[in-house]
């Protein structure tokens, strides 16, 4: 499979493995996770996407688990885990209301413990998981730089933010913010035309793009886009999934489409979309489909 540099000493897979449903299976024992992680490995995807949250901050220590089991699975892997969100849930229960927290004493404390859960001694690369109207931008630059020099963390980048929130806290950093995790799919293609895409690639950076799939909805929707990506599916011999992921492949911003499924069925076919070669006019019927008109 295809790999895109984030950074010199840092490659990640085309295609990622997300873990955010993975604690809502009926089986989250650590020989099935492990299935699911070689399963992904076999494709040659490589790159896990976490979050502290997820599961409700059960998540990363179901993949630790698995590590502990299995701990030569650790150096096949690429890592990306994100902080900054305060739910009521789990470990923060006792918060008053969800908000963000990105302070350097939060930032540092979500590290240690996303290590622990883990079972690793560093993470590839760290997010913040979204733009905090609350955020001291200095302190946070720093405490990401500081993270990077302890080792704790390979590199570092963002989730959720507009270009003007990148620019703003990589300006008081001393190292580079490597990528944005924003969500990008036929169900939401403004950052086609929003100026997000362009702002990453004057950058020369691969962003990665959540719930490419349209949170299911592209799988089970009808219409007209419905009918193009049942037609191309059968011309490639393969399903709407793949066809949603390779329009996505297709544009020369470099995205990397995070993909989370529990089915071992289903993450078996993951790698698919990297078979697909959609020509420009496909491209376009995908799109003008998704925009639901002809463009200008």
């Amino acid at each position: 499979m295809e790999r895109v540099s984030l950074a010199p000493d840092l490659t990640f897979s085309r295609l990622v493995y997300g873990m955010w449903r993975i604690g809502d299976d009926a089986d989250t024992s650590p020989k099935h996770v492990q299935a699911k992680i070689e399963t992904c490995l076999a494709q040659g995807i490589t790159t896990f996407d976490q979050a502290d949250i997820y599961g409700g901050y059960t998540a990363e220590a179901i993949l630790g688990d698995a590590l502990r089991a299995a701990p030569g699975l650790r150096e096949q892997m690429e890592i990306v885990t994100k902080c900054g969100i305060v739910a009521p849930v789990g470990r923060h229960a006792d918060a008053r209301v969800k908000h963000y927290d990105t302070s350097r004493a939060h930032i540092f404390a979500a590290v240690d413990h996303s290590l622990r859960d883990l079972a690793t001694d560093r993470i590839d690369l760290l997010l913040i998981h979204r733009p905090d109207p609350m955020m001291d931008h200095e302190e946070t630059g720093q405490a990401l730089d500081d993270l990077v020099a302890s080792g704790k963390v390979r590199s570092v980048g963002v989730s959720n933010f507009r270009p003007w929130d990148v620019e703003l806290l990589e300006s008081l950093m001393a190292q580079p913010l490597v990528t944005n995790q924003i969500e990008i799919s036929l169900s939401r293609v403004a950052p086609f035309t929003d100026g997000d895409l362009a702002f990453h690639q004057r950058r020369r950076e691969a962003v990665m793009a959540w719930s490419p799939l349209g949170g299911g909805s592209l799988m089970t929707g009808k219409g007209h886009l419905a009918d193009i990506m049942d037609d191309l599916a059968r011309q490639h011999g393969t399903d709407r999934a793949a066809i949603a992921v390779a329009f996505l492949l297709a544009h020369p911003a470099r995205i990397l489409p995070v993909l989370g499924t529990n089915s071992l069925e289903r993450i078996a076919r993951i790698g698919e979309a990297a078979q697909v070669a959609l020509g420009r006019e496909d491209w376009f019927r995908l799109y003008e489909a998704a925009l639901g008109r002809e463009v200008a």
